[in-house]
């Protein structure tokens, strides 16, 4: 009843990688198998529910810059780029995108892998949105 849903999106806030956890799980904890896609030179923006040091050590070992909101208690201030951290924002823009889909805002979908394929369905039909011909 109270799974996450984790999403890795591009630039133009096209979801790459999807994942449910548990509601109680910390976030930069369950989301650390999902940044496998994520290469070297690249940027990840996330918020502050994903700050973790093991979280940034691993994005700097393979190269990869992380601009992460540190959490208001954080002992040791780690400052972020405001500017490239605005376009943060296609993130939050993706989730209003599938929570126009009652299935997936609801969650009347109690099984965990019937939740998730609704959850990749309404992002298929975004990716679809994006390419549809306009002329």
């Amino acid at each position: 009843m109270t799974t996450k849903i984790h999403a890795l999106v591009d630039r133009a806030g096209l979801p790459i990688v999807l994942k449910l956890s548990a509601g109680q799980a910390h976030d930069g904890k369950s989301a650390a198998d999902m940044l496998g896609s994520l290469r070297k030179g690249q940027t990840l923006l996330a918020d502050a529910a994903y700050d973790s040091d093991a979280l940034r050590q691993d994005l700097t070992s393979r190269g990869v810059k992380g601009e992460i909101k540190p959490m208001p208690g954080r002992l040791i201030l780690i400052s972020v780029n405001k500017r490239l951290y605005k376009q943060r924002n296609k993130i939050e823009r993706f989730f209003n995108k599938i929570k126009h889909y009652r299935a997936v805002a609801t969650r009347y979908e109690k099984h965990d892998a019937n939740y998730l394929a609704l959850i990749k369905l309404a992002a298929a039909r975004t990716w679809m949105r994006f390419y549809e011909s306009v002329t």
